[in-house]
């Protein structure tokens, strides 16, 4: 008789540990989660929709198509997860190049087994500490990604190879003049560590960030911007919200809103009012 366990209230269908910890899936109620250890959700797919993005966070970290609405060079992704922003970005951009830098080896074959990671020549996965990868290939990488998304916990919060100054200048030196960074931050605005990470971010992007809350959440998702990134006028973000919107089945008229709402010392260096 096969024996049925429930965890966070759905079944588990996944269990295992690697030198970090524990992994667990989980299904419920047609959504597939990854855990690691805990209730919060690292990774979330619904079963019947697998391509389409279940978390709010998630959703919200596709914001920077406000202002880059399409993608056709390379992107670089820290932290894989359950890969939902990767193939997200694999399935709507045909002409994009991905690399994915995840710490766990063990969360790759998690992602391709249980989260429908496609193989696909267009993405190279490395198994390597985020950080360390970005630093290292600072000089030969200079000016290559167009776009760079950073979603990277540990247990603890931030991984600590992430959370130093020198880290944020390197992402900058490997973004291209007109390149965005995208980056998960928990905790809230009270949580020193969110406080200090945004600083430095300002202070390496010359104050051309912007922090978006995710409603009723504790993320709250960074953008930066490059060197030579245009400014846009508020008229053509209303157009593009709608648009996006339309095509993407994601709030992204109410991102605008919220940026708006929560940018006020820095809307005017990114947008035109």
């Amino acid at each position: 008789m096969r024996f049925v366990m429930y965890k966070y209230e759905g079944l588990l269908i996944h269990e295992s540990h690697d030198d970090e910890g524990i992994i667990e899936v989980i299904d419920l109620k047609g959504v597939r989660s990854l855990h690691f250890g805990s209730s919060s959700r690292q990774s979330s797919m619904r079963l019947a929709e697998p391509y389409k993005l279940e978390l709010d966070y998630v959703r919200a970290m596709t914001s920077w198509l406000l202002f880059k609405p399409t993608l056709e060079e390379d992107a670089l992704i820290i932290g894989l997860g359950g890969g939902s922003l990767t193939k997200h970005l694999l399935q709507n951009f045909v002409d994009c190049r991905l690399k994915a830098i995840e710490f766990r080896k063990s969360v790759v074959k998690i992602a391709r087994s249980h989260f429908g990671l496609p193989l696909d020549p267009r993405l190279k996965i490395i198994v390597d500490d985020g950080g360390d990868y970005i630093r290292q290939h600072e000089e030969s990488h200079r000016e290559r990604y167009s776009l760079l998304i950073i979603d990277a916990f540990d247990h603890d919060g931030i991984a600590p190879s992430i959370c130093n100054e020198a880290f944020f200048d390197a992402c900058k030196a490997i973004l291209k003049n007109d390149g965005i960074l995208v980056m998960n931050l928990w905790g809230g605005t009270h949580n020193p560590e969110f406080q200090q990470v945004s600083l430095w971010l300002a202070r390496v992007f010359n104050w051309r960030t912007l922090f978006l809350p995710v409603r009723d959440k504790g993320n709250i998702i960074a953008l930066a911007f490059n060197n030579y990134s245009p400014l846009y006028s508020l008229k053509e973000l209303r157009t593009n919200a709608m648009a996006l919107e339309q095509q993407y089945q994601i709030e992204f008229p109410t991102f605008l809103k919220t940026l708006k709402k929560h940018n006020a010392s820095t809307f005017n260096q990114v947008i035109k009012t």
